[in-house]
């Protein structure tokens, strides 16, 4: 089965770059106001999810869920639970990151959920790339400029970090304790990060971006 993106209401302002990460057999879904970027993506929905109390109602041949305004679900949330109904295994998260800073960290939690159900699970914004790190080694080649390791989940042990300019070997890493944060991948190497316990968010800064 092809991938799913989602496509949040966050600011994008590069475009060009978002791009990149789209494939052609991409399942594309716009959640209300994301639909401002469907211009900018170059990509027509296949499905529409909101309640357009930020976006009208698209007056588009694209399947359509019109979401009640009064909800526990966001737009967002509500689209990947249907993306998840309908059997998809991997993800991409655009225009999730940004703006409210309670929009962002309840869509940086989707990410969460998604590991937790065993899915592939990605979102990229106008400086690089996030995704949990749990269960499998995650590796950082050095065309990203920075990367940050950040505990959003409770404790993390074991934590161990080679090809870096800042190593670890077995560590802990509490969300009360943040030092994770703006390592670098040796010149022409690649980082691998695994988490003996727990899960971190990893964040990967590439170098145009800084």
């Amino acid at each position: 089965m092809s991938r799913c993106v989602i496509v949040g209401g966050a600011p994008i302002r590069d475009y060009d770059r978002a791009r990149t990460y789209l494939r052609a057999d991409d399942f594309m879904v716009y959640c209300d106001c994301g639909l401002d970027h469907m211009d900018g993506l170059d990509r027509a929905p296949d499905l529409i999810v909101g309640d357009f109390d930020s976006h009208p109602a698209p007056d588009l041949a694209a399947e359509t869920i019109t979401l009640p305004r009064e909800k526990d679900d966001t737009d967002t949330v509500y689209a990947v639970k249907e993306a998840l109904r309908r059997g998809y295994e991997r993800f991409l998260l655009l225009g999730v990151i940004g703006g409210r800073l309670d929009h962002t960290l309840g869509n940086v939690s989707i990410l969460l959920r998604l590991d937790s159900l065993g899915k592939s699970a990605m979102a990229v914004d106008d400086y690089g790339e996030l995704a949990v790190v749990s269960r499998e080694p995650v590796r950082v080649p050095d065309r990203f400029a920075y990367f940050s390791l950040l505990n959003i989940d409770g404790l993390a042990r074991g934590v161990t970090i080679r090809g870096a300019k800042y190593p670890l070997e077995g560590a802990e890493i509490t969300s009360e304790y943040q030092y994770g944060v703006s390592n670098e991948v040796l010149p022409g190497g690649t980082a691998e990060i695994t988490v003996g316990e727990g899960r971190l968010l990893l964040v990967r800064i590439t170098a145009d971006k800084l």
